[in-house]
């Protein structure tokens, strides 16, 4: 075998032949895809991926690169979700070895490899992705021997402590000359344009870990991040936002956050087949009739995603109505409840990557944040 052969052996035994490149180094994990055509130094940071192999399914990937880490005027990097690959191991289908951008910096394979993380290319991701669609996803590993070994779901795990910080703190926006909103960001694995995203709209953040008890700050509005794994390990983040959601104040639950909301309001969550992952999702706004009656209203957004649960539909209290379906498979994308300013969505309106159809949002939410505070 080639010193750079190597393989994606799956928990049920089929493998995927490839070429190293990156770290040489074995990795294991969730397998899943990703349909997105770009933004792989995104999807790569995004702390989502925490604990997951990721195929992408474009052919052609690192044609323009990775950029330099810089950081803004607030401290969060720029072109980049998280300070580091977040993801155990990279499969794709053609690796671009002469990157070209004026930003780039490094090539994938150096990056990569400098971040320790192993990737392998060459790989049929269609047949690939196929055999996910129909089987589900699954364990595997990439590994250079015949076999990997025994294979743990990293779902089990509290994957949502390695990526949370350890300690709260405080990032002011810009000053716009009046008074400015609070608002308290529980940080599962937050995007760092989530973070942005609200600063951008005049809001000072507090941000603060998974577990820590936050109804007690004084905030304005209460926004709950993306993160990897089962919302059902998240348990002190749960009990902590029913706490929160006694107070009445404005909620935003994202991705994670999402499905947080749902359990703290007695709602179920459950594991989809292989997940929505990719910026191409059509969503289905729902909005009340005259008779306030909820259904689809003509209105599609295209949503970035990277979820692999959702919320169970008919298990939302009688006050909660769902807000948005996906378009391919109707699961729930959105809820929001029918008297209060409480508002999840599965899908991500900061759109990094992704389009920006739903930045109007963050919007609302700051809208709800000063009705409130008349």
């Amino acid at each position: 075998m080639d010193s750079r052969a190597a393989r994606l052996i799956l928990e049920d035994g089929r493998a995927f032949e490839g070429a190293r490149f990156g770290a040489d180094a074995d990795a294991a994990g969730e397998v899943v895809f990703n349909t997105g055509m770009v933004g792989y130094p995104e999807a790569l940071t995004d702390p989502s991926y925490r604990g997951q192999i990721l195929v992408l399914t474009y052919p052609l990937v690192g044609n323009y690169g990775v950029p330099a880490l810089e950081r803004d005027e607030h401290g969060l990097p720029v072109g980049f979700e998280s300070d580091r690959i977040q993801a155990a191991g990279l499969v794709i289908c053609r690796e671009a070895r002469r990157p070209s951008h004026h930003r780039c910096a490094l090539s994938l394979d150096e990056w990569m490899r400098e971040q320790g993380v192993p990737g392998l290319s060459g790989v049929d991701t269609r047949a690939l992705t196929r055999h996910l669609r129909s089987r589900g996803a699954m364990l595997g590993g990439l590994t250079d021997r015949d076999r990997v070994g025994p294979l743990s779901d990293p779902n089990t795990t509290d994957l949502v402590a390695q990526v949370s910080p350890r300690r709260p703190r405080r990032i002011a926006a810009r000053s716009d000359g009046g008074d400015r909103p609070s608002v308290v960001l529980l940080d599962c694995g937050c995007k760092a344009s989530i973070s942005r995203a609200l600063l951008e709209r005049g809001v000072d953040v507090t941000v603060v870990p998974h577990d820590h008890y936050f109804p007690d700050l004084p905030f304005d509005g209460l926004v709950l991040s993306n993160g990897p794994g089962d919302p059902a390990t998240c348990r002190a983040a749960v009990r902590h936002v029913g706490h929160a959601l006694a107070l009445g104040k404005p909620i935003l639950g994202i991705c994670l956050g999402h499905q947080i909301l749902a359990r703290a309001a007695g709602a179920e969550t459950y594991k989809l087949p292989y997940g929505h992952r990719g910026q191409n999702q059509p969503c289905l706004e729902h909005r009340p009739d005259a008779e306030e009656r909820w259904a689809p209203s003509r209105r599609c957004h295209i949503t970035s995603q990277n979820h692999g649960y959702a919320v169970r539909a008919e298990t939302l209290p009688p006050d909660w109505r769902v807000w948005f379906t996906n378009a391919n498979d109707g699961t729930v994308e959105g809820i929001r409840h029918v008297t209060r300013p409480f508002l999840g969505v599965q899908f991500h309106p900061e759109a990094r990557p992704g389009p920006s159809d739903t930045h109007w949002i963050f919007d609302e939410l700051v809208d709800a944040i000063r009705r409130d505070a008349r």
